[in-house]
């Protein structure tokens, strides 16, 4: 098992909330950012169905973003298991498997939970990769612990347990887009390490 790295804040994303200089779509994003985010699906269905490997997630602060953009790819279901939206604790705990302890102790928006979140998924649906995100999208929920805009990611694998913290400054769609977009770079980095 391996632990990947660990970020201490998000950064380099073009702003969502930047509508002036792009169109925006249905979902909140940008013309550009919707693009971006279809090129990364694109790239890790690619990766999947070259290997042979089936992904499942687990989402919370994105409410199925991620499966939405995995699922715009035509043919992902070679690849794509499904995605738990699980908002309360109360689904973290009954679908996924999150110990009550562990929501108590660290509450839902912490690496003890993305990591639980990501391993519930993965047990659940047998999928060979799965991955989580856990955070506070805004305008409210933050504290000074926890701001708004912090994200957790985890993916979990037989050979790979990897997590990421994000500290995003957007509004609440755009937390939303640079989270869907910085867990399908997780996953694109894991898919990337097994061609090597």
């Amino acid at each position: 098992m391996e632990d990947g790295p660990r970020r201490s804040a998000g950064g380099g994303h073009p702003d969502p909330g930047g509508r002036s200089s792009h169109h925006v779509d249905l979902w909140g994003g940008t013309v550009s950012e919707r693009d971006a985010a279809r090129a990364l699906a694109e790239a890790v269905g690619r990766l999947l169905r070259a290997q042979g490997k089936r992904v499942a997630l687990a989402e919370s602060c994105t409410g199925g973003l991620i499966g939405h953009l995995i699922t715009n790819v035509p043919g992902s279901s070679d690849y794509f298991w499904g995605s738990a939206v699980t908002y309360a604790y109360e689904a973290k705990e009954r679908v996924l498997g999150v110990r009550r302890e562990t929501l108590a102790k660290y509450g839902a928006v912490s690496p003890e939970t993305a990591r639980e979140m990501a391993q519930g998924v993965r047990r659940l649906s047998g999928a060979d990769v799965a991955v989580s995100v856990t955070g506070i999208a805004g305008p409210g929920g933050g504290s000074p612990g926890k701001p708004v805009g912090l994200v957790y990611l985890h993916l979990s694998a037989p050979d790979a347990e990897w997590g990421e913290r994000h500290v995003w400054s957007f509004d609440r769609e755009g937390n939303k887009w640079a989270s869907a977009k910085a867990a399908l770079r997780l996953l694109l980095r894991y898919l990337e390490r097994a061609t090597q």
